[in-house]
Order: C-alpha cells, then structure tokens, then sequence
C-alpha cells in the first residue's frame, strides 16, 4: 500500500510539473539532424531539436529534460541537459586553415557541428588534409575545440576505412598520453617480495597455445604428473589486474574501451602495448605474473580437487594451433607425451559438456590473407580443430570453476554482487516458426523444458551433418538464440550448459575478465568490497561488445567486397543464406563472401513472391523456387566498397532450365505459396539487412 500511495504521489507530481522531468537515454541523431532520445523502459522517444542538444552527439547518453505535455503523436519534446557518456571524442574529416584558426569538417553521416582547431594544435596538417581529431574542450553555446591528433594518407584506403569503422563504433584509436605515460612507469622487473606472496610454479612444464599472428598471451596451460597417477593441470592467466589498478587512468581507459578489438589487418587493444604485448603477455621463457586455476583430474577429466591463487609461471615453449594440431595427428613432436594427455582429457570434457546440455552449433569464420597493404589477396576458412578445442575445453572449465566458487559465497547472508556471462534460455516466439520449418526436413522439437529443447537441438544438428539442409537449420538454429551478455544477475548460460559461468581467462582483451580477477582476490582474502555500480559497468560491457562485433563484421563484409572486386563478371556457386521480399542473398562455397541477388534481376524470368514461413521466393508462373540452403549460380555484377556491398545475379543454368520446366504449375493452379502468405511479405533470414531509405527514427 505504501508503494503505491508513493507511486501516485510521483505521478501526480510528474504531471503537475513536466518541466522538471528528467530521463536518461541514447541520442540518435538522423540524416535530417533531427534528434530523438531513445530511453529504456518507454514506448515513446523524446523528440530533441538541434538548437536543444547542448554538446550532444549521436550515439551520447544524455540527460533529457521533458517540455510540456505529448503531442497527438504521444512524443514528447525534451532539452538535453547533460551528456552523461559520450559515444565518440575522435572524427575522421578534413581541416580548412585560415590565417588564425583552423577548422575541422567531420565526415559523417550523422550532422555534427565543425570543430575549432588552434593552429598550435594542427600537428603539421595543412589546409584540406585528411585527419583524425580529438575533441579537448566543449562549453555550451560554443564551437567544440579539439587537436589534431593524425594526418592520415590519403593514398591508404584501407587504413581509412578499417579507422573509419573503429571511430564510427566509439572505439578510439590512440590512447592519450597520461595512459602511456603510466603504462611506461610500471616496473619491468618482478620484486622478490612479489613472488613470496604467490605460488611458484615456474619449474613445472608450461606452454602457449595460439594463432600463429597472435601477440598477446592470455593464457597458458602446466602439467605434470603426480604420484598417485591424476594429472595437475594448472590454467593460466595474465595477471593484468597486478598492473591495472582502479581509479587510474590505465583503468579508465581500459573501462571506456571495454574490448579490444580484432580487425583483418590489426588488433584495436583495450590496453596499451607496454601491457598487451610485454608486461602481462605470457611469452615464452620469461617470468610472468598470473592467476591460476590448478586442478588435480584422473585420465577420464573428473576433476578431484583444484585450487585457485595468483601464481608466478615460466613457460617453456610457444606453440601454434597448428603446431599442436600437427602433434595431436602425428604422435611426435615436443611435449607430445604431455599434448596428447591434455587433448584426450579435453576430448572426454567437451563430450560430458554436450551429455550435460550444451548445445554443439558450429559456425564458419574467414580469415584473410593480406599483401603488404592490407589488401586481400585470399580467404581461408577458420577450422575448430582438436588443438583449438583443447585450449577451449581448458578455458571453459576454469571460467565455470570461478563462477561457483565465488557464486556459492556470502557476504551480509547474500550473494556477491558478481560479473557472470548468462546466456538465456530460447524464446519460444523465434523458436516456434524455426520448429515449424524443421519439421519439413523431418526434425521434430520437445519444447517441455530448456533443457529438451537442448537434447533437440543436438540430435537436429548431429542428423543433418552433410546434408543439404545443415547450412540453413544451423544458421536459423543460431539466430533464435539469445545473445550472451554480462549482469550481475545468475540465470546461467543455456548454450555452455553451465549454472555457473564468468569470463576469467582473456582480462588483455576484455574488462569484465579484470573485474572478475578484483572481486576473486577480494574474495580469497576475505576483504569484500561490494560495488553498487557493478550492473553498470556489466551493461556498458555487453554494449562495448556488441559495438566491437559490429566493426568486426563490417571490416570482414569490407575486405570481402574489395576481394571480390577481382571477379566482377564472373560466375561461382553459392548458397542461399537468406531471403526477403525484396530478393535473397547468397555466399559463395568458394569464399564465404555474401551478396544480394535483387528480386528485379529475376523479374525477366518470373514475377516472384515471398513466402516467409518458407524462407523462400517462388515464381507465381514457373513455381521456381529459392529457398534458404538451396545450391545456385551467381554472377558477380557489383562491388561497391564505400557501401560494402556486394550485388550478384542468377545465373539460368541448363540443370535451372530443366528445374523450372518441371516444377511449373498447371496453368490455373494457384502461385506455390499464395494461400499461406497471409497478405504479409517481411523478410526471412537476413531480411532484417534490408537497404532503406533514410526516416526518422522511433515514430
């Protein structure tokens, strides 16, 4: 009762006095300059003018203050009256020098105002140079000032746009100097004092496991062989939170970035080099600081007991995940004793894990292979292999091992404030029309529990091995899922199959790995101190995240549109990985590359529907159809690298001639499909990619 009498009295407030309102939200800015706050929680956005964004910028979160009431629209119009966070403080554009000032034009879709440059801080540009600027100074109701920070080579596309991609996701380039200036103090050496406080464990067997052109070091893995005959099997990681501690501005920059980023030609850290590369990699024959997971397992990976501390290792060889690999088939090799035990452990986890529930989807990744430019030259296909499972199944059980040691502590008589990895169960609406297209192939779904959904989507994914249909069902299968995020809140991770589950293992390239390693020291020394911002900072992770998979994924749609600008005109066979009503796309079997058949370069052959329940177009004349997984022949007809597109035509094969003929209806029949389109023709499968025209968003 008192609740509610408090949350009437709130209201009749708010109504009384909307003036006095203030919502946090994201501004989003539109081509037109309009802007339109987007909170969570409420229906409506908040219409903002341009004269009322007060310093804000696209993508900022900001403080909106309401004014007056909703218009007939239910929008409401607001005043930013704060920048709580901002997206960007790097743009890539031009500069215009006068003879006493200079400004800066930003290159962006999104309407900026231009920045003022002192012509102290050009850095060398000259008038109408390419450079990337940092905003340094923003009062209200003034021109933002800012520094040139780079004059970059026009002649270098592929730099341009790989930076380009970075600035656009909030990811800055260049860490400022007060960063590097305490990365470069911390100490080289390791003091004597240091290592009395851990355990040593530099004479036991320890090695590397990586991609060839890795540089930083995360993890490493120890074995040795004890006397009752279990195996110690000791984990490994960079003890990044030795040297990056809170409140610093190593820290804040750290936080700010929250990932780092990987590129097809560089890595975007989330720490400086000095730490990345040097201090915290775990490179061979040096000793480095870590925290550990040590476990005593039997041959058959039951785990008898583990222990879990900061460490100081030396490891004694840097193996690729080839070299492993080559170890693991052949039975020879350096420490093959020791690769082998270690590969047949990780074999009998990974089979307990997918016993236990967790779902075995396998997805195919690209690497490029690059000339001295950065131009792509070829593509490889990324295989999960024995060796990459290995290092896998290692990380994932002590990942899982930390998570429930410290979610089983209290503090106060509650659980602590902790950043676990969750991964949520299915939800049915997205499953339901993907059981209802897997059962035409066969596949039938017990939905009775998450966990019969999981035995369902095994069996499904283990029957269609190396059939027709195995692209299409697994890729719809990954899109139904949820995403995996950071909270504070255990619902445990439904894809792993884990109740309990936290990244622990990569705090190099990811800041929740470092506030794991804090609250795990806190915890083994009995000094907790709980974070009330904790939720916060998960949330800003799992945001940081998906930015960082967005830049991750146009640089890869980039190269592979500037690779296969080399074939234009000629023809490939290709899969068709999605469709929408407006047409479908396709990725070549040769080189995973995706492009759009659009539906007016087949309307020469047939007038064509979409029936989304289907995943298909069909011919309303011919009954041709093109269905999600089927097999075609494409045409490359356009490669346009400033929209990172790629445009491909059908090419009308004899065996698609012969195709047509026979599933060509009887004339007067209905249009294949017709009776279950329901009037309705939204996209399938990548349909959500559809181009559009530029509105105003949220209306």
């Amino acid at each position: 009762m008192k609740t509610k009498k408090k949350k009437k009295k709130k209201e009749e407030s708010s109504k009384s006095n909307n003036n006095s309102s203030l919502l946090t939200g994201r501004l989003d800015v539109t081509r037109s300059g309009m802007g339109f706050v987007i909170v969570d929680g409420r229906e409506q956005d908040v219409l903002v003018r341009p004269s009322d964004f007060n310093t804000a910028l696209h993508g900022d979160t900001v403080r909106v203050k309401l004014a007056g009431g909703p218009s007939r629209s239910g929008r409401q119009q607001g005043e930013v009256v704060d920048v709580v966070d901002r997206k960007q403080m790097e743009f890539m554009g031009h500069v215009e020098i006068s003879q006493s000032f200079a400004f800066f034009i930003a290159e962006t879709e999104k309407p900026m105002p231009d920045i003022y440059i002192p012509l102290a801080r050009l850095n060398g540009a000259v008038n109408n140079d390419k450079v990337i600027v940092r905003i340094i100074e923003w009062e209200k109701n003034k021109k933002p000032q800012g520094e040139v920070i780079q004059v970059i080579d026009k002649g270098d596309t592929n730099d341009q746009a790989m930076k380009e991609l970075l600035l656009e996701n909030g990811f800055p380039i260049f860490f400022p100097e007060n960063v590097l200036e305490e990365s470069e103090r911390l100490p080289d050496q390791i003091g004597a004092a240091e290592i009395a406080k851990r355990k040593d464990i530099r004479e036991i067997l320890t090695f590397t496991i990586d991609p060839v052109d890795a540089k930083d070091f995360d993890d490493a893995i120890s074995i040795r062989q004890l006397k009752n005959d279990h195996w110690e099997i000791g984990v490994h990681i960079a003890d990044v939170s030795h040297y990056v501690e809170p409140e610093t501005a190593l820290d804040k920059e750290a936080y700010d970035r929250a990932t780092s980023v990987y590129l097809p030609d560089r890595v975007n850290p989330m720490l400086p080099e000095r730490i990345s590369n040097e201090l915290c990699s775990l490179r061979p024959h040096e000793d480095k600081l870590t925290f550990s997971t040590i476990f005593q397992m039997t041959a058959k990976g039951e785990v008898k007991q583990y222990w879990i501390g900061k460490t100081i290792i030396h490891s004694d060889h840097r193996f690729t995940y080839e070299e492993a690999q080559e170890i693991i088939e052949k039975k020879e090799g350096p420490y093959q004793k020791e690769i082998e035990v270690l590969n047949d452990i990780a074999q009998r986890l990974r089979k307990q894990r997918f016993k236990k529930g967790a779902i075995n989807f396998s997805s195919t990744e690209v690497r490029f292979k690059l000339d001295e430019k950065g131009k792509p030259i070829g593509i490889m296909i990324k295989e999960s292999k024995e060796s990459h499972q290995l290092v896998e199944e290692f990380m994932l059980l002590a990942n899982r091992t930390v998570a429930e040691n410290v979610g089983k502590i209290k503090f106060n008589k509650k659980p602590i404030p902790f950043p676990y990895r969750v991964h949520d169960t299915p939800d049915k609406e997205k499953l339901l029309p993907f059981m209802e297209f897997a059962k035409k192939y066969g596949h039938t779904f017990d939905v009775s529990t998450p966990q019969a959904i999981a035995v369902s989507f095994n069996q499904m994914l283990k029957d269609v091995q190396g059939r027709p249909e195995q692209h299409v069902l697994e890729q719809l299968g990954i899109r139904t899922m949820a995403k995996a995020i950071y909270t504070t809140e255990n619902i445990g991770h439904y894809g792993l199959g884990f109740e309990y589950y936290c990244h622990f293992t990569s705090p190099i390239r990811r800041y929740p790995d470092v506030l794991v390693h804090r609250i795990l020291q806190e915890c083994l020394e009995d000094k907790i101190e709980v974070d009330k911002k904790l939720e916060a900072k998960c949330r800003h992770s799992s945001e940081r995240e998906r930015a960082a998979m967005d830049s991750e994924r146009a640089a890869n749609k980039y190269k592979q549109v500037e690779y296969m600008q080399a074939f234009l005109g000629e023809e490939f066979e290709g899969v068709i990985s999605g469709v929408a009503s407006f047409g479908f796309w396709v990725e070549t079997v040769e080189h995973k590359c995706e492009g759009l058949v659009s539906i007016n370069s087949l309307l020469e052959y047939d007038d064509f529907r979409h029936v989304e329940s289907d995943y298909m177009l069909v011919g309303r004349r011919s009954g041709r159809m093109f269905r999600m997984g089927d097999k075609v022949t494409i045409k490359v007809v356009a490669a346009n690298l400033t929209k990172r597109q790629l445009d491909y035509e059908w090419v009308l094969t004899a065996d698609a001639k012969a195709q047509m003929a026979a599933s060509a209806p009887d004339p007067g029949s209905p249009a294949p499909g017709k009776e279950r389109q329901g009037g309705k023709e939204r996209a399938s499968g990548r349909g959500k990619e559809r181009p559009k025209r530029e509105k105003k968003k949220k209306k």
